[in-house]
């Protein structure tokens, strides 16, 4: 469904495009969640960690008054083992895949691009039996960098009194298109802690603590783009939520033409996806022979809920190039999704 499309066409700047809408997953019923969710869970949580990380370049804080510019990316590396997930037709009630009762099925981060044909069976009671199919796309993964989540990092920094950094993150709607609507902020603090230790505040080596906060909402506005398939939508809209949140000891030594840097700490966060609207599903009807009998129509109302929560301790290594006011980073962060990030930034301490 589109709200795959949400989370990627703001935060990656991605505009992505499946060859038939995942809303048809909503044939599935009370199997729908529970399949959908397997599907984009590597998506949410990759861009929990993308979006949490690249906070800092330096263990070292401006002095009053002084500001950085930083504009680069962060790549969440999504593991092996979460670009497919075991399809096994007894953990469903009415779903079975057409390749067979158990299966490896590409996530959408996955390797494979080859979509998946389910059938639905439901019994309605009376000896009648709802009948539709539909098709989950493959994994998008080969579309991205190193198969990994990016997110971009549009951040400003400004000295306050007490050797301690404020730092913004914002991006205002970007008009990608009409039909979405987008907020992002973020708001962190860098506290040096070398000021406290007799004559380290002096040396090249350096040491502080952040706290980040960065919280994103974007809508999107679903329309009915075929009339003629199995799954009519009115009033459709999809709703992405992500809350992050990065604790962090970080320790630097700050020479006059490379720095490195280093952290160790905590990030945790959430993100979530709800597909709203009224969605009409059309069924074919059998009878207890198999015969075709004509077909039923169900509306139902605001039908999925999707949730993804991370908690992970991190380590992060990186250097950073100093050319002047201008500096060029790279760090590496190990976690749950390991995160590359890079970019270049003004700073003037």
């Amino acid at each position: 469904m589109k709200i795959i499309k949400v989370a990627f066409c703001v935060l990656l700047f991605q505009n992505i495009s499946f060859s038939q809408e995942l809303e048809s997953i909503l044939l599935a019923a009370d199997d729908a969640e529970s399949l959908t969710q397997a599907y984009i869970n590597p998506a949410l949580k990759g861009i929990v960690y993308s979006m949490n990380d690249g906070w800092y370049t330096t263990g070292k804080t401006h002095e009053l008054f002084g500001f950085d510019i930083t504009i680069g990316a962060n790549l969440a590396l999504v593991p092996d083992d979460n670009k497919e997930f075991l399809f096994r037709s007894s953990d469903y009630n009415f779903v079975t895949s057409q390749a067979g009762s158990q299966q490896n099925v590409s996530t959408v981060l996955g390797d494979d691009t080859n979509s998946t044909v389910f059938d639905v069976r439901i019994p309605v009671g009376d000896g009648t039996v709802k009948v539709a199919e539909f098709e989950m796309p493959g994994g998008i993964g080969e579309d991205f960098p190193l198969k990994g989540v990016p997110a971009p990092i549009v951040q400003v920094g400004f000295g306050l009194p007490k050797s301690t950094d404020f730092k913004l993150r914002f991006v205002p709607n970007l008009g990608i298109d009409d039909k979405v609507k987008n907020f992002v902020i973020g708001l962190g603090l860098q506290h040096n802690i070398s000021q406290y230790i007799p004559t380290m505040d002096e040396s090249p080596f350096s040491l502080s603590a952040l706290v980040a906060y960065g919280h994103t909402k974007v809508t999107y506005a679903i329309d009915d783009e075929d009339a003629l398939d199995d799954v009519t939508v009115v009033n459709g809209e999809a709703v992405f939520k992500l809350n992050t949140l990065s604790l962090q000891a970080i320790a630097s030594v700050d020479l006059k033409i490379v720095d490195f840097f280093g952290s160790i700490g905590f990030g945790r966060g959430g993100s979530k996806l709800a597909l709203n609207g009224d969605y009409t599903l059309t069924y074919q009807l059998e009878d207890s022979d198999g015969n075709n009998i004509g077909t039923v129509q169900e509306t139902i109302s605001n039908p999925l809920n999707f949730k993804a929560d991370v908690n992970s301790v991190r380590l992060g290594l990186g250097t950073r190039i100093n050319l002047s006011v201008f500096k060029i980073f790279a760090s590496y962060t190990l976690q749950e999704y390991n995160n590359i990030s890079a970019g270049i930034a003004i700073s003037v301490r």
